[in-house]
């Protein structure tokens, strides 16, 4: 792990260290299961994408989904993981109502995607690099229902056989701002891939959170698992919880349970579920339906070849390219529906406005801005990148000035339209006659002799008479025509 600096916490015999790692479950994206071709569309009438072999039914034999196969080796690819040519499906063998075969088809000692890494960005142009352990198809288990009837549970089959990739962290992560922004990175790059929505609403991506405490760089200490968290803020707000919830119990002289926890956002506590189950009480065996999964090395180089530009691809091109900042690059590649945004407004752009710095200011300071204070994401955006290219267009030919493009921007966000067209219209064009400029500036002047005095003495007073001239213009004015008009008639 890198050596960034983490959130110790202060107990009553000194500081603790949180150490965590995480098991990611995220949803291929596939139009059917992992072994059968149920649909795995969302939201459907219950048991309504359920097949024979979903439902255990007696001589269904499992057929592997060749496309969950690419998109588990893609995912490792993106992950800079190694992977493995030869891999082997195991039982997972466990009693519970919504897995009708009574054991789960999992990979246990053989994944197909062996160790990687995650580079996480943190505050303060901070990062640490996640060691990646494993990743391993899985089939998911179906939904129980326990709100239909006073008496019953019910059971929805739909979920069960939908491929699952387990991605397992190694316990690299130091603190709950870490847990996050891993987290956020990692769905970041399953988007980017195509190979999970990352719909944590939905469950496509669920997070099982190893929590345990010890004394800075001490002996690692009993772990507790937080079950499926669905939240990235939950996350953050479960770790806090739990790690404190330890340190208490060890401060007071007791011993830590290795237990399965569920987290109650309502109370913001953990609480027990179940004594912790280790890999013997599973009793894995290798599932003797299925063949070892074996491909080969050409099959891998032709799927790498055929990668997206990832996100930490994409923010070394766009500082390289178009001199962003660090930051800002994060910012605009952090989700690719954003990333492809920013790319679509340069690509409208004139040549003589293509300022990749201008574009991103615009980007993220009006746009994202605005898309957040309104809760909308950028696929909704009432302004497109044409509509946004346009005003930014408008700016740099001098036809509007900064202040009106932002007037022009609120127009365009609440009512739509072509930018030119608007301008046209609204008779919003920037004033560059310096004739009807110059009558504006000599009234300020003769309204304000007392500081049209000063200003040879102090020239950073210039400002208030530009802004009165512009002010007085309706934000019309040329500022660079007010500027060499107002220096001409001060003196200056």
């Amino acid at each position: 792990m890198s050596t960034a600096t983490h959130k110790l916490l202060k107990g009553a015999t000194g500081d603790w260290e949180m150490v965590i790692g995480m098991e990611i479950h995220a949803q291929v994206t596939s139009n059917s299961k992992l072994f059968s071709g149920a649909s795995t569309t969302f939201g459907g009438e219950p048991n309504s994408h359920v097949s024979l072999v979903d439902a255990a039914m007696p001589g269904m034999l499992p057929v592997i989904n060749e496309e969950c196969v690419r998109q588990a080796v893609r995912t490792g690819l993106g992950l800079n993981a190694k992977i493995n040519l030869r891999s082997v499906f195991d039982r997972k063998n466990y009693f519970y109502p919504d897995s009708p075969q009574g054991y789960q088809i999992s990979q246990y000692k053989s994944p197909v995607v062996g160790e990687g890494e995650v580079l996480v960005e943190l505050d303060g142009g901070r990062s640490v690099t996640v060691g990646i352990e494993r990743l391993h198809l899985e089939q998911d288990a179906g939904k129980l229902l326990h709100d239909q009837s006073s008496s019953l549970s019910f059971v929805d089959l739909n979920r069960c056989g939908v491929a699952l990739m387990e991605i397992v962290s190694k316990p690299d992560i130091r603190d709950a701002e870490q847990a996050k922004a891993y987290v956020t990175k990692l769905r970041s790059i399953l988007r980017y891939l195509g190979t999970c929505d990352g719909d944590m609403e939905k469950g496509s991506l669920r997070a099982d959170v190893n929590v345990s405490v010890r004394k800075p760089d001490g002996p690692l200490g009993t772990r507790c698992e937080i079950k499926n968290m669905n939240s990235i803020n939950f996350i953050g707000q479960a770790i806090e919880y739990e790690a404190r919830r330890q340190i208490e119990i060890l401060e007071d002289g007791g011993e830590i349970d290795q237990e399965t926890r569920l987290y109650d956002p309502n109370k913001g506590e953990t609480r027990s579920m179940r004594s912790k189950e280790e890999a013997h009480d599973y009793r894995y065996f290798p599932d003797p339906d299925l063949l070892p999964l074996e491909f080969s090395q050409q099959f891998v180089d032709e799927l790498k070849a055929k990668l997206p530009e990832l996100p930490d691809q994409k923010k070394t091109r766009f500082v390289a390219d178009f001199g962003l900042s660090a930051y800002d690059a994060s910012v605009l590649v952090a989700e690719r529906e954003s990333a492809v945004f920013y790319e679509t407004v340069l690509d409208k752009l004139a040549s003589r406005a293509r300022d990749g710095k201008v574009a991103a200011n615009w980007v993220i300071n009006e746009l994202f801005g605005r898309l957040n204070k309104e809760g909308r994401d950028i696929t909704g955006s009432p302004v497109n990148a044409e509509q946004l290219a346009a005003i930014i267009d408008l700016i740099g030919e001098g036809t509007i000035s900064g202040k009106i493009a932002k007037d022009l921007f609120e127009i365009v966000w609440q009512e739509g339209g072509d930018p030119r067209a608007l301008v046209e219209s609204r008779g919003m064009k920037q004033v560059t006659d310096l004739s009807a400029i110059e009558k504006v500036v000599d009234d300020i002047i003769a309204a304000n002799p007392d500081k049209a005095a000063q200003v040879k003495d102090k020239p950073q007073s210039l400002g208030w008479f530009v802004g009165q001239v512009m002010k007085a213009s309706g934000g019309k004015a040329n500022p660079q025509s007010v500027n060499d008009l107002l220096k001409s008639k001060l003196g200056i």
